[in-house]
């Protein structure tokens, strides 16, 4: 699959693609004998894993050291997986500020919906 091909297929530009190579957020894609990137499955499962993790908010230097492990073979499956336990409790965090935040959203914009049906804007003090 041209490099093209695989930006097409998964909405991202060829510069991401070529700097997530550069930075080794991917392995060094497979190319034809006459140089030109030319991505098979595993390639494209790398893409989507950097993609998937870079959506969650992995940092780009922790998913290069992600595959820098993955690159080293078997003996580093425990540092993958304590970088992904560490990666994931992250998220979690993330996701936990996030959800106090649609809360507070959520409370504003009712009292909001209320005040433009009775002209009135009325705030519990304890959730304000």
């Amino acid at each position: 699959m041209t490099i093209r091909e695989v930006c097409e297929k998964y909405s991202i530009s060829a510069d991401t693609l070529r700097y997530y190579e550069r930075v080794g957020v991917i392995p060094e894609v497979h190319r034809t004998p006459g140089g030109i990137r030319d991505y098979n499955d595993e390639d494209l499962e790398w893409v989507q894993n950097a993609i998937c993790f870079r959506d969650a908010g992995m940092p780009v230097e922790t998913l290069s050291e992600y595959v820098k492990l993955y690159q080293q073979g078997d003996e580093t499956f425990g540092a993958r997986c304590d970088l992904l336990k560490e990666v994931r409790a992250d998220i979690l965090e993330t996701k936990r500020k996030y959800e106090i935040a649609l809360e507070k959203l959520d409370y504003k914009i009712r009292r909001y919906e209320e005040a433009v049906q009775t002209g009135k804007l009325v705030w519990d003090e304890a959730k304000q």
